[in-house]
């Protein structure tokens, strides 16, 4: 009877504790898969010269998508799809590369709904880029207002990123502003990496360099 009662207890504490374990494994899983698509999409954009990524960059487009599918409510997995997303419109011409731009901005919109922080600010910087870089008007959803309010979204979250600061001094450059464009470029060649993202920071501070002498 009593070693009845303990593998009873036993079997009981089992269940709980798979109730405990079950989702933490769960979030590792996609946590997993994130890093492993951060990973992949650094060697693309900082070993694969310009013009030579659309392959890559489509099918971490698709991986995205679907890690999106799985789990709608996680921030980091659409800021990532966003990433991706926005990395594939340059590298695409015409309503392709439209298209991904719109991916890109609906995932981001939807990951800051979820995370005002914007997973560190990276959403801001990325939905700034993408607002000043895409035409606007009829056809795209360009506008520089909007950009600046998200560069300075990211800014006040993580004002020392190498990336933030570089994509602010080549928009402030596009609108004349030189001599913020020069501080912010400056910004970005002192500032320091981030250990989970060194390869494209550093590839962003080689750019900030190019910048700083043309200003």
């Amino acid at each position: 009877m009593i070693r009845r009662r303990l593998l009873t207890s036993a079997m009981g504490l089992g269940v709980s504790l798979s109730l405990v374990v079950l989702p933490m494994t769960a979030a590792q899983a996609w946590e997993a898969r994130v890093e492993g698509m951060k990973n992949h999409w650094e060697r693309v954009v900082t070993e694969q010269p310009e013009g030579e990524r659309a392959d890559g960059l489509k099918a971490l487009a698709g991986q995205a998508e679907r890690l999106v599918e799985e789990h709608p409510d996680a921030a980091v997995p659409l800021v990532w799809q966003g990433i991706i997303e926005a990395s594939w419109a340059r590298e695409r011409s015409g309503l392709g590369a439209l298209s991904s731009a719109k991916s890109a901005r609906a995932a981001l919109e939807r990951a800051v709904e979820l995370d005002p922080q914007g997973h560190n600010g990276s959403a801001y910087v990325t939905l700034g880029a993408l607002y000043d870089r895409v035409p606007g008007g009829l056809i795209g959803f360009g506008d520089s207002e909007t950009a600046e309010r998200m560069f300075q979204q990211a800014l006040a979250i993580r004002p020392d990123g190498i990336d933030v600061n570089f994509y602010y001094a080549a928009f402030l450059k596009e609108e004349g502003r030189l001599d913020e464009a020069r501080e912010h470029a400056r910004r970005a060649v002192e500032g320091q990496a981030r250990p989970s993202r060194t390869a494209s920071d550093e590839a962003l501070r080689d750019e900030a360099r190019e910048l700083l002498t043309s200003l």
